[in-house]
């Protein structure tokens, strides 16, 4: 490893080593990571359960529900761990000093994504134990498909996050509810629970170009086909990356303005 990449390196688990140093020693922290997804697992679990017992051909889908909840948690606890994550340096008034240092950008971001896959791990696994031990639902039911499907819902996740980042940057304080509420005005675009057919002729091609939609799609051909469906798994990939190298130019604009008008030391006020 060349020195310049050794210095990058340890720069990145700085970062990240910061953030974990939080959580060592505040349990509520760790709590709060699996809160929100075995709650959401309880909750939409025993809805499924109900609807199982009370209905033919929600028997035969049996784990659909339950599967896209904790697929979709993938992605918001993604998308929540990057932007909650910088957040936290906002709300320490801690960018000053960051970029006083020789951290890049670019390293930031990558400290963030570490942070980013840490978080929803947290959240996520406990999820799917409790899915495993109530309703009988492994998530590797989905099959091949599976470590694909959270990759791309990892990614889309992170290009969620990094433009609402760079909103924060631009707009401050006005802009932070952006990192809880993006990401939920999706959902009913995503076909997160539901089939695109299901939206109305004109928003179908909004929810296609969303890349969540084709992962939820997929999903539905595994659990309930048993196929995997190479066409929304490719569709997913590219749209992955139209989000992700749109996000990756709105931060670096955003950015070079932020630090041409001094913001990095104001923002959130």
């Amino acid at each position: 490893m060349s020195v310049l990449a050794e210095g990058s390196a340890r720069r990145i688990w700085a970062l990240i080593y910061r953030h974990l140093a939080l959580y060592r020693r505040s349990w509520p922290r760790l709590v709060e990571l699996a809160y929100w997804p075995i709650l959401q697992m309880a909750i939409w679990g025993f809805v499924s359960e109900f609807m199982v017992r009370a209905s033919g051909w929600a028997a035969a889908a049996t784990g659909v529900l339950i599967g896209a909840v904790l697929l979709w948690e993938v992605c918001l606890r993604s998308q929540m761990g990057f932007a909650i994550s910088f957040l936290e340096e906002v709300w320490s008034r801690n960018l000053g000093n960051l970029f006083v240092s020789p951290i890049r950008p670019w390293e930031l971001v990558a400290g963030l994504v570490g942070m980013s896959v840490l978080r929803m791990a947290a959240g996520i696994i406990p999820a799917a134990l409790l899915a495993w031990a109530l309703y009988a639902f492994a998530i590797t039911a989905i099959g091949p498909a599976l470590v694909p499907f959270f990759a791309l819902l990892m990614v889309m996740g992170w290009a969620v996050a990094l433009a609402v980042t760079a909103m924060v940057l631009r707009h401050g304080a006005g802009a932070e509810a952006l990192a809880w509420s993006v990401l939920f005005g999706l959902a009913p675009l995503s076909a997160v629970f539901y089939p695109v057919s299901v939206l109305p002729g004109w928003l179908q091609p909004v929810a296609l170009a969303i890349p969540a939609t084709h992962v939820f799609e997929g999903m539905r051909a595994a659990l309930l086909e048993g196929r995997l469906d190479t066409f929304h798994l490719a569709a997913a990939a590219v749209l992955d990356l139209v989000w992700l190298g749109a996000a990756a130019w709105l931060f670096a604009w955003v950015f070079g303005i932020a630090r041409r008008k001094g913001l990095l030391l104001s923002v959130g006020e």
